[in-house]
């Protein structure tokens, strides 16, 4: 059944919003902005059992159940002569591939009205979601090929999202505010952040970005919505880990939204390439040693660093919204001297990966596994890993020792090399929106070109990671000579990060004229150039004497506040319906002799288990953790689920659920 608790529009469209906890922009503010803005929240989630999660790159780490739905959240800002759309789902990257289909999707549904100039696109980078949703093999060996499910998820989210945000526009307000967090990050690459220059480095004394940054929306003088910028890795949970999360920034959202059933809360990255949540610089580590807790933990210090900032957003903006985007081939750029360290004239060249990227980051987990002795089908289909490296490249991506030459793979490269530059403005603040992880300093040396091209101060300029593409690391020359992870992972050499600042600038100055750039190499459709690899559903079947729905291990009669309630189901396989805006479990109430629910498979308290018990046999495990504020009363457990006959392949769904029990 379709989750209520978070259908943010369709409770706009029937009541008006409550007044949040933080206060209301006055309404006569509102009116002098001349915006109208809309938001909607939509589901992401793909299969949760047996595909491949994007992150650690582990083959062995696949799905098996859900701690907290992967969404997508989006905003629409229109200021009566342009509009833009800004996007962040929960997800590992946004793929260039699902960049391209949510725009075709959008020209089919609006015309010319969306398009790539002024829709922005980013993830979260959960480490925790599905993977299998790019066009390119070294984003998808993990996942054992192309996955449609998963990128059909993807792409149905995201269009539902901004259609939603599309259909709430109306008159409202923005201010931004601003707050510093210092325990929810750490440099996981400190040897190589300190050989940048002083001038840098004192801009971070303490080895993190700690900028918080909120752009807080309001309709009517009502708040209805905020997007939190602050850099660190979606790497609290570890590549142990087989349900599917929103990781710590998606604790954030859901800790401010069920304080408000129609608020949208969005939690974006910034330049987090070098910024980790394990505090203790191993995974799973710090402030804790529980994965679980550790992601609460760092959610709910962001959570409060964006309501400081929230709160502190008085003051309505002003200036209108603009947005520009060219595609940039990353591995021919001819680099001028004024972007350089040494003054000189530099290139660019084909993409490829040092030695330390095997070994991944120590700090959060482990890289992509291609390495000696390692069976993977996809790769023997694609003819291997040991293309021989060019001598010319080798001395082009000096001083990386290349492992894999990314883009000279056949019969198609492993990664985008055309990829997309965004410059994206919404009154006072510039979002620089790039395809790749940056690290800090190369983020504060992007942001110093744009901010002085611009003639803005550097606060009002953000760099916006993990946006409409995913191409791996930018580090600075300095960080890249050092070759740690990030800098093994900083594909088109040395000078990546100039590039990036030389054609920034150039945005930058074309935005400032009012003049718009060609719009460059447009990149190629991969569509249909990857197989699957990953075993799907042949049919479900009970145990003998069970039927689906069945309740193998039922609740105790009774529990507290605080403890764990369990109950076990026979089930069908999750893959044969994603319920996508709905879900496996709920947590229902007795109210009034009717079956209330409470709480479903996007709460925090509850966890969905996953796991096949024979060839075709499988049970479903749903826990929930009695929260302290729930009234005492009558539960139940209920689980919704769908099997697939083995001579039709018709799927049927089904629901089971357990005895009662009471919460004293």
């Amino acid at each position: 059944m379709p989750v209520a608790r978070r259908q943010v529009l369709a409770a706009a469209a029937v009541a008006p919003l409550a007044a949040t906890m933080f206060g209301v922009i006055p309404a006569s503010g509102q009116e002098a902005t001349g915006y109208r803005v809309g938001r909607g929240v939509a589901d992401v989630t793909g299969p949760a059992a047996e595909n491949g999660m994007m992150g650690y790159s582990m083959p062995q780490q696949q799905t098996a159940g859900i701690h907290l739905r992967t969404l997508a959240r989006a905003f629409v800002v229109d200021d009566g002569a342009n509009r833009v759309v800004f996007v962040t789902a929960e997800l590992g990257a946004l793929f260039q591939s699902v960049h391209q289909a949510v725009l075709r999707r959008l020209a089919e549904n609006y015309g010319g009205l969306y398009t790539e100039q002024n829709v922005l696109l980013n993830a979260t980078h959960t480490h925790a979601a599905c993977g299998g949703d790019s066009h390119y093999a070294a984003y998808d060996l993990a996942t054992l090929g192309f996955q449609e499910q998963v990128f059909n998820a993807v792409l149905d989210g995201i269009s539902e999202a901004i259609g939603q945000a599309h259909d709430d526009l109306r008159p409202g307000a923005l201010s931004l505010g601003r707050a510093e967090l210092t325990d929810a990050s750490v440099n996981r690459s400190r040897s190589a952040f300190d050989l940048n220059p002083a001038e840098d480095t004192r801009h971070f004394p303490q080895a993190i970005d700690p900028a918080v940054t909120v752009l807080r929306f309001s309709q009517g003088g009502r708040d209805v919505g905020a997007i939190t910028w602050f850099a660190t890795h979606g790497t609290s949970m570890t590549n142990e880990n087989h349900l599917i999360s929103s990781d710590n920034k998606g604790y954030a959202a859901f800790a401010w939204e069920q304080r408000d059933a129609g608020f949208v809360a969005c939690f974006a990255q910034t330049n987090a390439g070098d910024m980790s949540p394990n505090l203790e610089l191993a995974p799973g580590s710090g402030p804790t040693d529980d994965e679980f807790d550790n992601t609460r933990i760092i959610g709910e210090r962001q959570f409060r660093a964006a309501r400081r900032a929230f709160e502190s957003a008085r003051e309505p903006m002003s200036g209108p919204v603009d947005s520009a985007l060219c595609y940039v081939d990353l591995s021919e750029v001819t680099v001028d001297g004024r972007f350089t360290p040494d003054g000189k004239t530099h290139r660019t060249c084909t993409a490829a990966i040092g030695m330390s990227m095997l070994a991944g980051s120590t700090e959060d987990g482990p890289g992509i596994p291609i390495g000696e002795g390692i069976r993977n089908p996809l790769l023997d289909w694609l003819g291997g890993a040991d293309v021989p490296v060019p001598p010319e490249l080798a001395d082009e991506q000096a001083p990386k020792p290349v492992a894999v030459p990314f883009g000279a793979m056949q019969p198609h490269p492993w990664c985008p090399q055309v990829l997309p530059l965004q410059l994206m403005r919404i009154g006072e603040l510039y979002l620089v929106a790039g395809p790749a992880e940056f690290t800090i300093v190369a983020g504060l040396r992007i942001r110093r070109s744009v901010a002085a091209e611009l003639g803005v101060p550097l606060e009002n300029v953000l760099l916006q990671g993990y946006a409409n593409a995913y191409s791996q690391y930018v580090t600075t020359p300095e960080e890249y000579d050092s070759q740690q992870y990030e800098g093994a992972s900083t594909l088109f050499g040395r000078y990546t990060l100039p590039a990036y600042q030389q054609e920034f600038t150039r945005l930058a100055a074309a935005m400032r004229a009012g003049e718009q750039l060609p719009l460059g190499p447009v990149p190629p459709d991969m569509s249909g150039t990857l197989p699957n690899f990953q075993p799907g559903v042949v049919f479900d079947a009970p145990p003998p004497g069970r039927a689906f729905g069945d309740v193998l291990a039922e609740p105790a009669s009774g529990y507290r506040r605080g403890d764990r309630v369990a109950a076990e189901f026979v089930t069908g396989h999750p893959k044969n319906d994603l319920r996508r805006g709905g879900t496996y479990a709920e947590v229902q109430r007795l109210v009034d002799s009717r079956w209330v629910p409470v709480a479903d498979d996007r709460d925090w308290s509850t966890q969905y288990h996953w796991k096949r018990s024979g060839v075709a046999s499988s049970t479903a495990t749903i826990t929930w953790d009695v929260p302290a504020e729930v009234p005492t009363g009558r539960y139940r457990i209920v689980h919704n689920g769908d099997w697939k006959a083995a001579a039709s392949g018709e799927i049927t769904p089904f629901t089971g659920r357990s005895r009662d029990f009471l919460v004293a």
